[in-house]
């Protein structure tokens, strides 16, 4: 893996960020699991050949981008998915007191369809490729305040079912990784107003018509490769949009 670096062969990227890439190669190909621990500082140093102030540099960037997480007095770990994650890093509706509330989704629909031609543009698909249609209706403080369409490939998630997507114990990102290997690890999303049509204002409880927030967000794993769209219709007479850009 660290074969230019130990020959050192000339590249055009500082150092740490060769390190960076190909500790990241490493979690794609599942050499360390979500969870697992990373070697030491001096450990890494050794392997890529490189000292302990590169090592540190590469893996500052890469817990900045909360792909890692050190733990004081324990050492680095891949990020799990785990709801405190979901809440704070992936999840942007809060009440207008800025209060978050945990989503709780209940799925209304899981259904199997072709990618039209904007879908597979977003998703890296040739136009008619297999993709799951996922809804969900979102309720935070047991009111329903969110509905979901999630798109994903089939062949990157080649055995799911409706029975597994449904009883998942942890968040959808949790089973990407723990059941496919596949690490969300950032998202880009699309705003816009848009007005309640009749049936997304009878799963919501609000009239016809009704302003609602519209986000699109595609989510991202290693390499900006898209895994999942979804989007978001908003209920937010009481909520609002968040996001703390730059917040660890």
């Amino acid at each position: 893996m660290n074969d230019a670096l130990r020959a050192g062969v000339e590249t055009f990227a500082p150092l740490y960020i060769e390190v960076k890439r190909l500790i990241t190669q490493g979690l794609i190909e599942g050499e360390w699991q979500a969870g697992a621990a990373l070697p030491s500082e001096t450990r890494l140093a050794q392997r890529y050949h490189v000292s302990i102030g590169t090592i540190r540099r590469a893996v500052d960037e890469l817990v900045a981008e909360q792909i890692l997480v050190r733990q004081q007095g324990r050492g680095t770990f891949v990020a799990t998915h785990d709801p405190k994650r979901l809440l704070f890093h992936f999840f942007h509706v809060v009440r207008n007191d800025g209060v978050k509330e945990m989503p709780e989704p209940e799925m209304l629909a899981f259904e199997r369809d072709r990618a039209d031609t904007a879908v597979a543009r977003r998703l890296n698909l040739l136009p008619g490729e297999r993709v799951f249609r996922i809804r969900n209706l979102v309720r935070l403080a047991g009111e329903p305040m969110i509905l979901d369409e999630l798109v994903l490939s089939q062949a990157r998630f080649p055995d799911l079912t409706e029975k597994i997507f449904r009883e998942r114990e942890a968040t959808v990102y949790a089973l990407y990784q723990t059941r496919y290997g596949i690490n969300v690890v950032r998202a880009a999303e699309r705003l816009r107003a848009t007005a309640a049509e009749r049936a997304s204002a009878k799963l919501l409880n609000v009239r016809p018509g009704a302003p609602l927030l519209e986000i699109h967000r595609t989510a991202m794993t290693y390499h900006n490769t898209p895994v999942e769209l979804r989007t978001s219709l908003v209920n937010t007479a009481a909520h609002e949009y968040w996001s703390d850009f730059g917040k660890a």
